[in-house]
């Protein structure tokens, strides 16, 4: 009868404070048959059914050695796994920005879309031995002769009373659309224009953009534009806005609507084509005074309201 041995046995205990795991481990190896010196056939056979079987063992017989890990080894990792998981990292921190930063932030900015820091659109400036005027730079033509007869008396004919618009606040002024009528009658259009004279500047609150109106071929007036808005998203429109308060302030020098620029034609049309009316906001009851044509009504959300008595007694209810 073959006796039967093992090779090596070996245990192995492993602690580790910090994680609260320890791992079990241990060796050992098969028990190998004791041959006899002298091998009978019955003893060949099973080496050659076992050198058959070779491809069919299990990866154990040829790494005896093996790791156990115990249950609460596994519960004390998965534990520890979603401790890391929901523990916040703490990013290191952040240097002061620099120079190159900010400029790369703000070029960031103008790519996506954000018109709060500016909009990029100076003007083109053409070579100095390009035959074509550079109005971004230059005066050509200023003042050089008077237009035509029939251009000037377009130009200086009297605003009509009904053209004129009066703003909440008493100003007076003349819609931006009749400034173009009038240069279209008196150049015909596509002989007038405003040229850019710098790019648009963009504050927190305002749009301000320099122009320059161009009629004839010849620089007629440079005049600043400016338009206020209330969000990022209302920066188109207040640039449009620049653009015709430009307009406007161009139009002074070739004496288009100067019965606006009067302070006693604004006295006398105020009293006699304007009044002073108390209204109410339909949505917050807010009481104010307003300015307005005598012969126009009283818009959505206002509505005509009474006057806030002064001094009104305070109730009985109150705490003063």
């Amino acid at each position: 009868m073959a006796s039967l041995f093992f090779q090596r046995v070996g245990w192995s205990l492993h602690l580790t404070r910090t994680s609260r795991t320890f791992t079990v481990s241990f060796t050992t190896a098969l028990p190998r048959r004791n041959r006899p010196s002298t091998i009978t056939s019955e003893a060949r056979n099973s080496l050659r059914s076992d050198r058959g079987s070779t491809s069919r063992r299990s990866p154990y017989h040829d790494n005896p050695q093996t790791n156990f890990r115990t249950t609460r080894l596994y519960q004390a990792q998965q534990t520890r796994a979603a401790t890391t998981s929901t523990t916040p990292t703490m990013s290191p921190q952040q240097p002061p920005p620099t120079s190159d930063r900010i400029q790369q932030s703000a070029e960031e900015a103008v790519h996506t879309g954000d018109l709060s820091s500016g909009l990029d659109d100076k003007p083109i400036v053409l070579d100095e031995t390009s035959r074509q005027v550079d109005w971004a730079r230059s005066f050509h033509g200023l003042s050089t002769e008077a237009f035509s007869q029939d251009a000037a008396e377009a130009l200086l004919a009297p605003i009509g009373l009904d053209d004129i618009e009066v703003k909440p606040d008493g100003i007076v002024y003349l819609p931006e659309i009749k400034y173009r009528r009038i240069l279209n009658k008196a150049f015909g259009p596509g002989a007038w224009g405003l040229a850019p004279r710098g790019e648009t500047i963009v504050t927190a609150k305002a749009v301000t953009r320099e122009y320059a109106l161009v009629a004839l071929g010849r620089l007629v007036s440079v005049a600043r534009g400016e338009q206020d808005y209330f969000s990022p998203e209302g920066i188109p429109t207040a640039v449009e806005g620049c653009k015709s308060n430009a307009l406007m302030r161009c139009c002074k020098d070739l004496g288009v609507a100067s019965e606006l620029w009067d302070p006693r034609f604004i006295r006398k049309f105020i009293a006699e084509h304007a009044k002073e009316v108390w209204v109410e906001h339909q949505q917050t009851q807010r009481k104010k005074k307003i300015w307005m044509r005598k012969d126009d009504q009283i818009r959505y959300p206002f509505k005509l309201s009474t006057p806030t008595p002064q001094g009104t007694a305070r109730s009985n209810n109150s705490k003063y």
